[in-house]
């Protein structure tokens, strides 16, 4: 199963003890936060989370999967995400 924003919401609301309308809130604005952080290039850190940062990736060449045919990939920045040492323990126990 996958949660989803609706499922975090709930989750969230139960868990801080406040209604869906105040979670919903607390979360879009967090989402909203890292959004303009990592539109600066900043990256965001939630210690034992992770960190969200903005990689540069070069032009690259690439094959068209459909007739083979060779393509250029333009560089672009990419999001990235470091899983924290809590995130990791977390899911490897």
């Amino acid at each position: 199963m996958t949660m989803n924003k609706t499922d975090l919401v709930k989750y969230i609301a139960e868990k801080a003890e406040v209604t869906q309308v105040v979670a919903n809130k607390a979360l879009s604005a967090v989402v909203e936060a890292v959004y303009e952080s990592l539109k600066k290039g900043e990256p965001v850190t939630l210690i034992g989370f992770g960190t969200w940062g903005v990689a540069d990736r070069q032009e690259r060449e690439g094959r068209n999967p459909q007739t083979g045919e060779k393509i250029k990939i333009k560089a672009r920045k990419a999001v990235k995400f470091t899983a924290g040492k809590d995130l990791k323990d977390a899911v490897n126990s």
